[in-house]
């Protein structure tokens, strides 16, 4: 007699088991694969704000070198005309009685004021005609107001790429209870003589970039404020500050410069002529 074993039971708990473990399995490698893709994304993120970081600063320091390079240039541009050959153009206008030096070495009453005006390389000249005049406690000499930069116009901008705009303060430097006896007398000069004093100038450049945003600070424009700390009115702000406020990229140079009349002298030999040309001395009779 044959026996006929009913083993539909255990195998299909085997098949239930097979199929509970597979399930098991394919789960476990779901949570694997999006466990990855999350690493991947945070990877991606990370190198996406990196490179951002790195544009930043990059972008921050071609920024600092071109407004570096455009105050640098107002200072080279004053400079050069004040060392200038005397019967230059540049440096009659510098030096004249309306120049922006001028202003100060001819006239004592003007020993306290600011003079501005807004650099600009493709003209030469700094007069007070197309220059601001200010006054220590505020408000302009003789209604003279024509130098603040105007980030409105375009031809208060350096170049014709509207970019950089670079504003010039010139003052006498304010004298020291610790300065050195006699500090302002050319040495070889008398003192009496008007042209062997020398005058100390303190020359603020200040370049900004306006298309990044805006100097203004409520209804004050930047580039109408003193260069001056001691000259900030009550409740006003320095054209520095007043930049850094507005969020409008900036930079100052400030630069300490010695003018002066300089002598030059020729040695002449003691006895009979000279032969060095323009020193000969009178024959005897």
């Amino acid at each position: 007699m044959i026996r006929h074993q009913d083993l539909s039971s255990s195998t299909q708990k085997r098949i239930n088991i097979g199929l509970a473990y597979r399930s098991t399995e394919r789960g476990a490698t779901l949570i694997v694969v999006l466990l990855f893709l999350v690493l991947i994304m945070l990877a991606g993120a990370i190198a996406v704000r990196q490179s951002t970081t790195d544009l930043k600063v990059a972008t921050s320091d071609q920024i600092n070198t071109v407004l570096l390079q455009s105050a640098d240039s107002a200072n080279q541009k004053l400079e050069m005309m004040v060392n200038g050959g005397a019967n230059s153009e540049g440096y009659r206008d510098v030096t004249s009685a309306t120049g922006a030096l001028g202003h100060f070495l001819l006239f004592e009453d003007n020993k306290t004021n600011e003079f501005i005006y807004c650099f600009n390389p493709r003209t030469q000249r700094y007069l007070t005609k197309v220059a601001t005049v200010r006054a220590p406690a505020g408000g302009y000499v003789d209604g003279l107001n024509n130098g603040v930069c105007n980030y409105a116009n375009a031809s208060g901008y350096t170049s014709a790429r509207q970019a950089v705009m670079t504003q010039m303060s010139i003052a006498l430097t304010p004298p020291s209870n610790d300065a050195t006896p006699f500090k302002h007398v050319v040495i070889g000069k008398e003192i009496e003589d008007r042209t062997s004093k020398k005058y100390q100038f303190d020359i603020r450049a200040t370049s900004a970039l306006p298309a990044y945003s805006e100097p203004k600070v409520g209804s004050d424009k930047c580039f109408e404020q003193t260069s001056i700390s001691a000259n900030v009115a009550s409740g006003k702000k320095s054209l520095n500050e007043c930049l850094l406020a507005a969020s409008t990229p900036s930079k100052m140079l400030y630069e300490q410069a010695d003018v002066a009349n300089l002598s030059s002298s020729t040695e002449c030999i003691p006895f009979g002529r000279g032969g060095q040309a323009g020193c000969v001395l009178a024959s005897s009779p």
